[in-house]
């Protein structure tokens, strides 16, 4: 096939004819001549000199302007702490507020108390704060030495040998040398490798979490270089883009001594933190070092969020600060009202220095400033301290907690955010990823059409219902044991895995240097380990069991193979076979997957290039197995064409009839000589010709010697996504073995045994733009250029070969057929939840694609514009494509979804699932998880016309607001109908629930169109929405919107890259340590490791922490105000002159000691409700997201419960003592100590849980008031002069009137409070209450009422009420629009259902109209079908037919009856 001639190929021919050498970012040269010597611009690009002899004086010029390589994560230095500690603590406003107060209080005319008693709280409060900001960065400080002092090699140019020095000396332009197991000092490009193909491998953990080895490749034209770099010959120059944070974006070019350059990507270039793998050594130049490393960029630490409680924190201190200026001013006003009902000036009244008196506005004002120091504790200072101690100790028991702990993984869950634990228990939508949230992101083959032709593998799918899969390598070797093998293998433990128990070792250890704190526990091969030795390798991925039609099919096409040579080229044609052979072979090379064994350290598998491609012939294979005597077996290769025959026959029977459980035992590990896919599993084993057990000459040391790559026992394969792992599993089951892999190229191993190596001429990756991946290969038997290209449906399926240019009729009919077949099965596969890929082929003549090579080549070297260049070339070479087939991969659902997502909608919680997968796969993955029942009504618009998305909008929302207000006529607010988000529980039995399902497109249209508000409106009415073919963009506008328009709380969760925009955008971001990395988690508030995890973290303890912490927020502000208030009382009595009865020292101990510890053992340890109540019971949960622990109303009731108790705390010992002779301190003692016995006692009504640790602190708490005022009344005589608390409350422990008021007035002040707490508990209607009645009685009768409770809450629909069918409507060609209805076989209510059929029709009408004013292409009814009547019914049964029929494999296909608008 001829190239296509597409806008990018005359953008190649306008720039060659212009004559135009370079790319257009090079038309303006870097470097410049200029007074014979080079000048550079560091503005734009970095340039980089090597630091050798020829570049010194340019490597010491441009070298100072870049940063070194020491790292400083530190925020202080020895000199600045003090200074930057105070000034960011003092961003914090309340600490600005008591400054100020603490300044007031050092004017004379306003002075309350000393001066340095009023520092006093706010001194311990920032010392507190500034201690635990120096041992933290002490801790960064230490980290920080440990990596800068690591070792590494330096090229040291004077004696020009690699010289060891720390990581700190390493500056840009220095090369670097480094071995296996070492971790990169910077970020390098590679330029020498001792891998013979120039392949360096590198593990990436410490940056995004895969385990899994990535390739890096030497710069082109450095890779054929013999023993060692030398740096002496490096010539060149670099030049690159600026330091950046992109981990996967990398560009630049090195400029050789004749002008001509050579480009480079991220392929090339070492990232700091990366560990070396596999290669001995691996030398590079550094081009960027320290904090201008990618690593270090993206290492921006634990996110800070503001919770939505420290926001009504900030809400309630404005209003304590309104009650404090309006108490300020019936001071200040009181004051000067008193100083008026004096004749003369009182004595107390002294004048200034010259003789006048201040004022009376002045003195009015000195008295509201002096009040507001008498009663600053109003605003607690020391509530801000409180919370961060409650939340660190919330998060201790959250990171300790097994329930959120993995064993498979190892792994439990991480608070990365440590302000907003309380916002777990006031979520009101999640937004969720699918793949690798809802599912496990282990890729299973299950299907795979070629040609039009359906294999369904129903073996296969039979192996996958197992109800456990084996994850371990000890089951595994137990059941590899139990097979028979021939007497020769089961006696030689080298052949296998070994018979003594020693597992085959995994990856080696790593270096134990920390890397941004990221330390990985390597597994070391034991049998214990839970971790599978490679990523992508469970025994569920990798075995597969083939299906017997295609198996026969299979050996056929590889035995065609072998009839291609040089002289007879493969001619295109539709032949099945050679299309199968071309399927296989694009699913074995169209990959970025590394063959590796699992030897210590791993053996890549690679078979050296040569200039010949080899081909191992079936005459070598018998020579190979008459030396070791397997006669039998050898005959069966002979070369005659019967022979041939024979040896298809017997591989297709004896595979295809084969045991699925000995097929998952024969295929332990992918390849290998002991499984080798039909080859040694042939019935001869049987007939007795087996090796002698004496023979000294093993299997692998004869394969040896012709195919040195063969020698491996076991093949692993590497993959970067399970996706690619799964397809390469899948060939390999079928005998074509991906075998090596090379830059240079690929050996695939027939089924025959043939060995084929292509050379490996382009490899096209994989990105979510194309969404397609594609490699250029040579064919070694016919030297064709062949392209295979595999990819998303949706894009492959647009660039296959138009059939209607095809000049043969019979072919152009043929290739329709095959494209209508395979988009067929296509769509069936997306229904049953599978994943779908296209696999294509291209042929391209040597002349196209020279041609094609060098505008890559010399895109490649482009800086500006590199990545559109790139593409182009890309859509230049991938059209006009030859369709071969499509496969099918499950993405199982994780264990405990279903649960899961049913407990967190009886929670009131609105679950939207965002995915770029398919949409026909979401939906019916959506109803394997119960997202979407079988009875809902699902809406699902596919549209990209703005006119059109909104009549359909407008459509949808009429239909649902009218079938609301049929069914539920009750909810109206002044004559106007609510739509309700959580309908009651009568409601529920008529109202069905609604999905909505949507794509990007459409989102697209929303967005552009101005139709957000709309498309609300109708999700209000929508238990679930689905949003497909989303990029992560529209994900993270979704969040946005959501969270600001409806102003609720958002939770995003996923575990890819793709995810990091959403997670960032949410209230709370959670990610998924799952197989695609770490990119999710570090860019997370929590990280989980599994899906079922979020059914505790949210329902138990996000309702704990928001429990805790708002009403130990409430208690706090009600302690505060409730004291102030008692001096606020007695001033007048004082005649409002700022004066205290109560001593200042032992105002600052009642908040300092007596009353602080209580409000933090009640913030960590108190629970309403036991965990398994709330697990039982979800709707509990909706207590935190109404916010009925901490509301304005709670604020405002505990402010009035406040002002009352201060009121009885102060006049009753007032009325006690009135009248007598008692002095202000023995008047403000039985006030203290009543208050605080008052504000201990309301602590311990708050309490719901009771433990030792709540009873000794509240004891202690008491006793050690008594305690310090004792030792200070009897030792402080002068402490605050002039006022003597001397033996004050030895004397008040004498006098039995102290008792008996301080225990008369605690009751009287909480009597209303009692009162209402019994009030509440016994009549009490909320949903708390009664489950903390329930949780209070025995096991058996507690689980007996959470049963009844459960079956109170979800009745069974009445079989009166009529449930709308389930339809589809589709819209236009588009299928603009489509509504699902729920099935019942009930006879509807006559009169609803006749009313909601009259105002669909109606609608549909309304969108036929919008839809051509919109000039879209006619529509029109069809059949006349009516949405609830006789023919639902009908449908009806066939979709229960369906649905019996699927049950058993787990699907959830769903009958569909169309109506078209």
């Amino acid at each position: 096939m001829a190239l296509s001639m597409d806008s990018s190929w005359y953008r190649w021919q306008w720039r060659v004819r212009d004559g135009i050498s370079h790319c257009p970012s090079e038309t303006t040269p870097l470097l410049s001549p200029e007074k014979g010597r080079q000048s550079y611009n560091l503005t734009q690009q970095r340039v980089v000199f090597p630091n050798n002899s020829m570049f010194h004086q340019d490597w010491e010029e441009v070298s100072r302007r870049y940063p070194g390589n020491r790292t400083c994560t530190t925020k202080y230095t020895l000199f600045t702490f003090l200074p930057r500690n105070l000034f960011e603590q003092f961003h914090r406003w309340a600490n600005l507020y008591f400054l100020f107060l603490v300044i007031l209080n050092w004017m004379p005319s306003m002075e309350v108390f000393h001066r340095e008693i009023t520092m006093l709280p706010l001194a311990i409060v920032l010392f507190v704060i500034m201690i635990k900001d120096g041992m933290e960065d002490f801790k960064r400080y230490r980290f920080d030495k440990a990596i800068n002092c690591s070792h590494i090699r330096i090229y040291e140019r004077k004696e020009q040998i690699y010289v060891q020095k720390h990581w700190k000396d390493v500056r840009v332009g220095d090369f670097i040398q480094m071995r296996c197991n070492e971790i990169v000092p910077a970020d390098i490009l590679l330029l020498f490798s001792s891998d013979p193909s120039g392949i360096c491998h590198l593990e990436t953990a410490s940056l995004d979490g895969e385990t899994n080895l990535k390739q890096r490749h030497v710069v082109k034209g450095f890779s054929q270089q013999e023993i060692q770099f030398e740096p002496e010959l490096f010539h060149n120059t670099i030049v690159c883009e600026k330091p950046n944070n992109h981990l996967n974006k990398f560009k630049g070019y090195m400029e050789h001594p004749d002008k001509t350059r050579t480009g480079f990507g991220c392929e090339s270039l070492l990232l700091r933190g990366c560990t070396i793998r596999n290669t001995e050594v691996a030398v590079g130049i550094v081009i960027y070092a320290g904090h201008e490393t990618k690593a270090m960029l993206n290492n921006s630490g634990p996110r800070y969020k503001r919770s939505k409680i420290e926001r009504r924190i900030n809400t309630d201190i404005f209003f304590c600060i309104g009650i404090l200026i309006l108490m300020c001013l019936i001071g200040a006003v009181g004051h000067s009202i008193w100083n008026g009902t004096f004749e003369e000036h009182p004595p107390f009244d002294v004048p200034e220095a010259n003789g006048s008196f201040l004022p009376g506005a002045l003195g009015g004002f000195y008295m509201f400033l002096t009040m507001i120091i008498l009663l600053q504790v109003l605003i607690p200072i020391s509530l801000y301290v409180s919370i961060e101690l409650v939340k660190l100790g919330q998060v201790f028991f959250l990171n300790n907690d097994l329930d959120l702990y993995d064993e498979e993984t190892d792994l439990s869950i991480q608070c990365r955010a440590l302000n907003i634990t309380e916002d777990l228990g006031q979520i009101q939508y999640i937004f969720s990823d699918k793949t690798g949230t809802l599912t496990e992101n282990k890729m299973v083959f299950r299907r795979c059409t070629i040609m039009g032709s359906e294999y369904s593998h129903q073996e296969n799918a039979k192996r996958l219902e197992t109800p456990k899969e084996l994850d371990s390598d000890g089951e595994e070797w137990t059941q590899y044991r139990c097979l028979s093998f021939p007497a020769r293998w089961a006696q030689d433990p080298g052949t296998m895995r070994g018979l003594k128990g020693a597992q085959p070792l995994r990856r080696s250890q790593s270096a134990q240097v920390p890397i941004q704190g990221h330390y990985r526990q390597r597994s070391m091969g034991n049998r214990e380990s839970s971790q599978p030795p490679v990523a992508f390798s469970s025994s569920i991925e990798k075995d597969v069991t083939p299906d017997k039609n295609l198996l026969t099919k299979v050996q056929d096409a590889a035995l065609w193979l072998e009839t291609l040579s040089d002289s007879r080229p493969a001619k295109p044609s539709l032949s099945t076979t050679s299309s199968i052979a071309d399927f296989f072979l694009a699913l074995t090379i169209c990959n970025s997957v590394m063959v590796s064994t699992t030897t210590e350290p791993r053996q890549r598998v690679t078979i050296k290039p040569s200039s010949k491609a080899l081909g191992m012939s079936l005459e070598k294979i018998q020579q190979l197995f008459q030396k070791l005597k397997l006669s039998s077996l050898s005959q069966s290769f002979s070369s005659t064409a019967p022979s041939d025959t024979d040896l298809g026959e017997s591989l297709g029977a004896n595979v295809a009839t084969m045991d699925s459980d000995e097929r998952d035992d024969a295929s332990v590990c992918s390849g290998g000589d002991s499984t080798d896919d039909g080859f040694y599993r042939s019935s001869t084993w049987d007939q007795g010709d087996i090796l002698e057990s004496g023979s000294g000459t093993s299997l692998e040391e004869v394969l040896e010697a012709p195919a040195p790559g063969l020698a491996s026992p076991e093949f692993c394969y590497e993959a970067e996504s399970p996706d690619e792992a799964a397809l390469v599993h899948a060939a390999h089951a079928y005998s074509f073995t991906l075998v090596s892999r090379t830059p240079e190229q690929v050996t695939v191993r027939l089924p025959q045994g043939t060995c084929l190596t292509f050379s490996l001429l382009c490899t096209l990756g994989f990105d979510s733009v194309r969404k397609r991946m594609s490699v250029v290969v040579r064919h070694p038997l016919t030297g064709e250029i062949i392209v295979y290209t595999k990819g998303a449906d949706s894009v492959i399926m647009d660039l296959l070969e138009d059939p209607a240019r095809v000049p043969d009729t019979d072919v152009e009919k043929k290739l329709r057929k095959i494209r209508t077949r395979t988009q067929k099965h296509l769509d069936l596969y997306a229904r049953d939840g599978l994943r779908t890929l296209c696999i294509a082929k291209k042929v391209v003549s040597e002349e196209d694609f020279q041609r094609w090579a060098s505008f890559r080549r010399e895109a490649e070297a482009s800086l500006d514009n590199r990545d559109e260049l790139l593409m182009e070339t890309a859509q230049h070479l991938e059209n006009q494509l030859t369709l071969l087939g499509a496969t099918g991969i499950e993405d199982r659902l994780q264990e405990g979804v279903p649960d899961t997502i049913a407990a967190l909608r009886e929670a009131g919680i609105q679950l939207w699932v965002l995915t770029g997968d398919k949409q026909e796969t979401a939906v019916n993955i959506a109803h394997s998880c119960k997202l979407l029942d079988q009875t809902d009504t699902v809406y699902s618009i596919n549209t990209e016309n703005q006119e059109t998305c909104e009549s359909i909008l407008n459509c949808a929302l009429e239909e649902l607001k009218q079938f609301h207000e049929l069914q539920k006529p009750d909810r109206k607010l002044f004559g106007f109908h609510l739509p309700s988000k959580t309908p009651s529980i009568t409601s529920e039995a008529v109202v069905p629930e609604a999905g909505l399902v949507i794509d990007g497109k459409t989102l697209n249209a929303i967005f552009q169109g101005k139709l957000e508000k709309k498309f609300l409106e109708l999700t209000q009415y929508c238990r679930s929405v689905l949003c497909c073919r989303s990029t992560p963009l529209q994900k993270s506008m979704i969040v946005k919107l959501v969270r600001d328009k409806l102003r609720v709380m958002t939770l995003s969760i996923g575990d890819g890259a793709n995810d990091v925009s959403m997670i960032q955008a949410a209230d709370i971001g959670i990610g998924i340590s799952g197989q695609e990395g770490m990119q999710a988690v570090m860019s997370s508030d929590f990280a989980i490791a599994r899906f079922k995890h979020l059914k505790k973290l949210l329902l138990v303890h996000g309702h704990w922490c928001y429990s805790r912490l708002a009403r130990m927020v409430v208690y706090y502000l009600y302690k505060n105000v409730c004291y102030v208030n008692l001096l606020f009382w007695y001033q007048f009595f004082c005649g409002f002159s700022g004066s205290t009865m109560i001593d200042y020292w032992q105002m600052i101990f009642f908040n300092i000691f007596f009353t602080s510890l209580p409000p933090l053992v009640f913030g960590v340890l108190d629970k309403d409700i036991s965990a398994e109540t709330l697990l039982a019971l979800p709707e509990l949960y909706k207590s935190g997201q109404n916010s009925e622990c901490y509301n304005l109303s709670t604020f405002w009731i505990s402010m009035v419960d406040a002002f009352y108790q201060s009121l009885i705390c102060f006049f009753i010992p007032y009325l006690t003592y009135r009248g007598s002779d008692i002095d202000v301190f023995t008047f403000g003692t039985p006030i203290n100590t009543i208050s605080l016995t008052t504000i201990l006692l309301h602590q311990a009504m708050e309490m719901k849980t009771w433990t030792i640790f709540h009873g000794l602190v509240l004891l202690g708490s008491f006793l050690m008031y008594f305690l310090v005022s004792l030792l200070y009344n009897a030792t402080c005589i002068i402490c605050n002069s002039p006022t003597n608390p001397y033996w004050v409350m030895e004397g008040q422990l004498s006098d039995p009137t102290f008792y008996l008021v301080c225990f008369l007035t605690p009751v009287v002040a909480l009597l209303p409070r009692c009162f209402f707490l019994s009030l509440q508990g016994t009549y009490g209607k909320s949903l708390i209450s009664k489950a903390q009645k329930i949780d209070k009685l025995p096991t058996d009768k507690r689980n007996l009422e959470i049963q009844s409770w459960r079956s109170r809450q979800r009745p069974v629909p009445a079989p009166e009420v009529a449930r709308p069918t389930h339809h589809s409507v589709s819209s236009i060609t588009e299928q603009d629009f489509s509504a699902s209805t729920p099935k019942s076989s009930n006879p509807p209510k006559r009169k609803n259902t006749e009313e909601w059929m009259i105002h669909k029709q109606r609608c549909g009408r309304e969108c036929m109209r919008d839809d051509s004013c919109s000039g879209d292409s006619s529509a029109k009814l069809s059949s006349g079908e009516h949405l609830l009547g006789p023919h639902r019914t009908m449908a009806y049964s066939r979709g229960q037919t369906d649905m019996s029929r699927n049950s058993k494999r787990g699907s959830h296909r769903r009958s569909q009856s169309s109506l078209t608008i």
